[in-house]
């Protein structure tokens, strides 16, 4: 397979900083049309090929947009923040919110259609938490989050899976600060257990009223371990 030419980075960042600063400084306001390209690589003193490029930058970052025959617009002068962008800048009480609304819908479709693997593995994990509960507190999250994951899975949604994948980062790293805080696992170093194990019981036999009230009133605790 040919490689093809290497594209010249350096020019398109530098070009797409500059057109970029022309939106944000109100230099080319919202609805406004920018000039062609062969204009702009001429103000810039690039090619073409490379305004082409910071465009295509642009339009990715959600500040301008090509319309067919009509040319390039400005839609927004702040970039667009990608889903994980936002989630780092988020409080975590309001990813603690999103969570309870992912895993409690998961837990009512893993009572559904979980399968025997499914089982095992929310087993395996609860095991796996429980062994945790003599190690340090980064440690006993990441296997409290391994759990929680796998009754996710169990859901057998991609989408519930993938978006309790995108804010499990931040997850763990409020609930690892709140431990340290609260000194919870000082008199508990498993704490949950029994609220864990009624949630495996209730996925296992398939009852998912079960499931989900054990899961609101744990997840309605500071720590949902």
């Amino acid at each position: 397979m040919p490689l093809g030419p290497v594209r010249p980075s350096l020019l398109v960042e530098q070009a797409t900083v500059r057109l970029r600063e022309q939106i944000t400084d109100g230099t080319w306001p919202v609805g406004a049309r920018l000039p062609g390209e062969t204009t702009l690589a001429r103000e810039l003193g690039v090619g073409r090929s490379t305004v082409r490029e910071a465009l295509r930058a642009l339009a990715g970052a959600g500040l301008v947009r090509a319309r067919q025959g009509a040319g390039v617009f400005v839609v927004a002068t702040e970039p667009a923040e990608d889903w994980p962008t936002r989630l780092r800048r988020a409080a975590v009480t309001d990813v603690y919110e999103v969570r309870t609304a992912v895993e409690v819908h998961a837990a009512r479709l893993a009572a559904h259609r979980r399968t025997p693997e499914d089982v095992a593995a929310i087993e395996a994990a609860l095991a796996g938490r429980r062994a945790a509960g003599t190690a340090d507190d980064p440690a006993f999250v990441d296997a409290d989050i391994a759990f929680h994951a796998a009754v996710v899975a169990a859901a057998h949604n991609p989408v519930l899976a993938d978006l309790f994948a995108q804010f499990r980062p931040v997850l763990r790293e409020g609930l690892i600060e709140l431990l340290a805080l609260t000194g919870l696992r000082a008199d508990d170093p498993d704490t949950g257990d029994e609220a864990h194990e009624a949630l495996v019981r209730a996925v296992r036999e398939g009852d998912a009223a079960t499931a989900v009230r054990v899961l609101e009133a744990e997840l309605a605790d500071p720590f949902a371990g």
